[in-house]
């Protein structure tokens, strides 16, 4: 008996898509608002006050992400990251933090966030069971940081809620996300860097992405991993360290002197889309399975015509399963295949892609 038909009783087989890859990692964005608007994901031209956000009906509420995250768990997920938006602008987060970790199966809850409400909701996050925090931020020059977050927040605030993460013991620990932008904050990377040197608080920089439509991502502005990694071991020698599991996104180096260690994410020089076990899901309940995706699958609609009887998590775990089993998705190894003309020119994208504010980075 496949798992499309089997009972709760009976263990689904895990399913894996049409590249191998089984489904191990689940985002889960649960708002779609942010309280900052950065331009490479919400640019305050679009995302102004008349902006039309969901309203709270309209969202997953916990009993459904619950759900869809223990069907989820039955398939293989053992990791989930809440993600926005900015997530914590969600009321009661830290509930469904407990709840998501009492799942049988998930070994791991994390966190992204832009840091600005750490300070008021770290404490009750860890004690809820949040074993990871990942602050967004992508310079430490006020002038830098005030255009990169959209003229949002204080750089200040965003410190002292890295500090309040820190405080609260985060077992798994607590990382910095930067984007790097060629001219626009490259130069700052050895500052942050510095900054976060032995205090085991580890910096990933992140590859300038053309994630969503309305960013004006040019490869130009994109700074290689490689070359940021030149930069660095010029000031600090680094040596690599092993990947701790397969399709590790972040290719992760250790200070020679002992000072910790950072990461480098390079989507667009070195793609890795053929280790990929990640599913997205939306804070109005579409499931996506790429980062890069055009469409993706309304579980809103059935969670909600359906009960949370054993018929329903069928059905729901049938279509979670069929989902993951006809993914082809390698939207950035193919981006590193086609979009470049025989001239060398960027060839423009014709996708429409799902906004990075939508389903999470």
């Amino acid at each position: 008996m496949n798992d499309e038909n089997s009972s709760r009783s009976v263990s689904p087989v895990p399913p894996v898509d049409r590249h191998g890859r089984p489904l191990r990692d689940l985002r889960i964005s649960v708002m779609d608002r942010c309280n900052f608007r950065c331009p490479y994901c919400m640019p305050e031209a679009t995302y102004h006050e008349a902006f039309r956000f969901l309203g709270p009906r309209e969202r997953l509420d916990f009993d459904e992400i619950e759900r869809v995250a223990r069907i989820a768990a039955e398939l293989g997920v053992t990791k989930i990251r809440l993600t926005g938006g900015e997530p914590l602008l969600r009321p009661g987060l830290p509930d469904l933090v407990s709840r998501l970790r009492a799942l049988p199966g998930i070994e791991d809850v994390a966190l992204t966030t832009n840091g600005i409400l750490l300070p008021r909701f770290a404490p009750a996050l860890h004690q809820a069971g949040l074993r990871r925090v990942t602050v967004s931020l992508d310079s430490l020059d006020p002038a830098v940081f005030a255009h990169m977050s959209g003229g949002r927040g204080e750089l200040s605030a965003v410190l002292k809620g890295v500090d309040a993460a820190r405080a609260a013991g985060f077992e798994g620990g607590v990382k910095i996300n930067t984007v790097v932008q060629r001219g626009v904050n490259d130069a700052g990377v050895p500052d942050i860097l510095a900054r976060f040197r032995h205090t085991g608080v580890a910096v990933r920089l992140i590859e300038y992405m053309d994630v969503g439509n309305r960013n004006g991502w040019d490869r130009v502005d994109v700074v290689p991993s490689d070359e940021l990694h030149a930069r660095i071991a010029a000031l600090w020698p680094l040596e690599p360290l092993p990947p701790r599991y397969r399709g590790e996104v972040a290719r992760r180096y250790r200070y020679v002197d002992g000072a910790g260690e950072i990461g480098f994410v390079s989507s667009v020089s070195a793609p890795f889309c053929g280790a990929c076990s990640r599913a997205r899901l939306s804070s109005d309940g579409k499931l996506y399975t790429c980062l890069f995706a055009t469409t993706g699958t309304d579980l809103r609609a059935l969670l909600r015509d359906s009960a949370g009887d054993a018929e329903g998590d069928q059905k729901l775990r049938a279509t979670l399963s069929r989902i993951w089993r006809q993914r082809t998705d390698r939207y950035s190894e193919e981006r590193a295949r086609h979009r470049i003309s025989p001239h060398g020119e960027e060839k423009p994208s014709r996708q429409e892609k799902i906004e990075m504010h939508y389903i999470g980075g």
